[in-house]
């Protein structure tokens, strides 16, 4: 379990992960720079730049420690960074995200005080390009979680909540349970999917409900998530992402003792792989799935979920049924009611705007 000793002297590392974001970098840093907290050290790893970064990163001389290296990815850009840091928190900033000045102080007041805590997540605000805000990312009206989650973990991790790289701030001492993050299974950009899953396993889980982020949507973001629209390819890295996460969930909570399903299912994520196969079935990502496995397991992971009622299991078990069967035009129609909740149209008064995070 998580281990967490001291208080006000609790070191906090920011590491800054970049590649080609030199246009927001100077902002990122300085956001990391700015925090109302101490003692915090910022550290900035770049990934084999081709644009001006490595010349935003030197101007800030020795109020940071810049790490250059050749380009392997976000995981090996994180696993560079970690080796490099001191701290017993450390919070992974994309270089295009901005931390709130509390953010530092309000995550090391947590673990602190609470001992046991492996992570914790906070809100994020949605910005462009120039700054402007767009609302808050994912879905406002459902609290992040928090406390024990492995039983979650281990049996639907993927319909839980989950934040993206720059919401969360973990402990050192799990993230050295569980790094190197293994970069060649996670291409460019997929380590959230593996550090927020997998160090949850290692203690509690606590939340800020409050904003202590923000969220760069843009258009070169190197994964996010169209919020308006059905994005296959999108959908194709979050079942890639998962069935690779899955397996390091099995293997680390059978390491822990903890007890499990012998598969881990989750609605999202056979939802994800149905619209998958249904819609590209050719540019389907995991060879010798069907309809009608995909159907099973999407039954399974309905029934399985011991946090909803069963009207709501029944509506996922439905919605299973009809993407099985539906014509293709049809299933598309299906996909988007079922994770976009604006088009669910009459559902969303007998059932509430229940949202499943299909992605981070």
């Amino acid at each position: 379990m998580a281990s967490m000793v001291g208080t006000s002297a609790v070191l906090v590392s920011i590491i800054v992960n970049n590649y080609n974001y030199g246009s927001y970098l100077t902002e990122a840093i300085g956001s990391a720079l700015r925090q109302t907290y101490r003692p915090v050290e910022v550290i900035v790893v770049d990934d084999g730049s081709t644009d001006n970064s490595a010349e935003v990163i030197r101007s800030f001389r020795d109020r940071i420690v810049p790490v250059f290296k050749d380009n392997g990815g976000q995981a090996s850009a994180l696993n560079e960074g970690f080796a490099h840091c001191h701290g017993q928190v450390v919070i992974f900033l994309d270089a295009d995200d901005v931390l709130l000045p509390s953010a530092a102080g309000r995550s090391a007041e947590i673990f602190a005080a609470q001992p046991n805590t492996a992570k914790v997540q906070y809100r994020m605000t949605v910005i462009d390009e120039q700054g402007r805000e767009s609302g808050i990312r994912g879905a406002a009206h459902i609290p992040l979680q928090s406390g024990d989650l492995r039983r979650q973990e281990v049996s639907f991790p993927f319909d839980l909540p989950w934040a993206a790289m720059s919401a969360n701030a973990f402990s050192a001492a799990v993230l050295r349970q569980i790094f190197p993050i293994p970069a060649e299974r996670y291409g460019k950009a997929g380590a959230d999917w593996y550090l927020a899953h997998v160090a949850s396993l290692f203690g509690e889980v606590r939340a800020i409900d409050d904003v202590c982020a923000l969220y760069r949507i843009h258009g070169a973001n190197q994964y996010a998530r169209a919020e308006a629209a059905l994005d296959l390819d999108h959908i194709r890295h979050s079942v890639r992402y998962a069935d690779v996460t899955r397996e390091y969930l099995q293997n680390f909570a059978d390491r822990l003792g903890i007890e499990r399903p012998s598969t881990i299912l989750s609605v999202s994520d056979v939802a994800n792989r149905l619209t998958s196969l249904r819609l590209e079935p050719a540019l389907h990502p995991l060879p010798g799935e069907t309809r009608a496995g995909l159907l099973g397991r999407g039954l399974l992971a309905a029934a399985r979920r011991f946090d909803v009622r069963w009207p709501m299991k029944t509506l996922f078990m439905a919605w299973f049924v009809a993407m099985a069967v539906a014509p293709r035009r049809a299933a598309r129609s299906l996909a988007e009611r079922f994770f976009f909740p604006d088009k669910r149209q009459g559902l969303n008064r007998w059932l509430g705007r229940w949202h499943l995070p299909a992605a981070s």
